[in-house]
């Protein structure tokens, strides 16, 4: 089970979540959320991480070009897109030597026609409630059906609910950011690990 954790802010947190085995950490430039950090911030936290864990920027509805300058000036090794950016966002995220995900939400991806799931689904996707960070549980009856390929769990998880919608929708991974949280904003070493630890049961 590949697990994320996002909206890191600490040197700290950053080092429970590696500590603790996860896949990739987060960091948030899309403005408007309590855990958004500058391109600076987040350089600084991204040399502490193992060469084998992903850095991961998350990025919504900003300029391509904003994008690409603050994802090369954070050193992350992965642009994560989630507000309303295009296949062709994604290809020229790709282009500039950077990995991907993009994320929608149950309804979002529900929208979307059968022709255009299987060009999305070639791509590493994220399902995320329907307001991303908001702690808001993702509700796994509204989705009519789960992406072919790779595809990350989102939207409300915590410790003590991680395992069983893991169990129900089998994504190939999960992502968590309010979940491990001791308020809003602030993350929390020990539910890191807790998470860490329930995902992989």
């Amino acid at each position: 089970m590949y697990v994320k954790i996002c909206g890191l802010q600490t040197a700290e947190t950053v080092a429970a979540a590696v500590d603790a085995g996860a896949d990739a950490v987060g960091f948030v430039f899309a403005p408007g959320s309590p855990r958004t950090v500058t391109a600076e911030l987040a350089a600084e936290l991204v040399v502490q991480v193992p060469a084998g864990v992903e850095t991961v920027g998350v990025f919504r509805n900003q300029p391509l070009s904003e994008v690409l300058d603050t994802a090369r000036r954070a050193g992350v090794s992965t642009v994560q897109l989630h507000g309303d950016e295009s296949l062709a966002d994604m290809h020229q995220a790709k282009a500039a030597g950077f990995r991907t995900l993009r994320a929608f939400s149950a309804e979002a991806y529900n929208a979307i026609t059968a022709a255009e799931k299987q060009a999305w689904d070639a791509e590493r996707l994220l399902l995320d409630a329907v307001e991303p960070g908001a702690g808001v549980t993702f509700d796994a009856a509204m989705l009519h059906s789960v992406p072919s390929g790779f595809w990350l769990l989102a939207g409300g998880l915590t410790p003590g609910n991680v395992a069983a919608l893991a169990s129900s929708l089998k994504p190939n991974g999960v992502d968590v950011s309010s979940g491990v949280e001791s308020s809003r904003g602030i993350k929390d070493a020990a539910l890191i690990r807790a998470f860490v630890r329930a995902a992989r049961s």
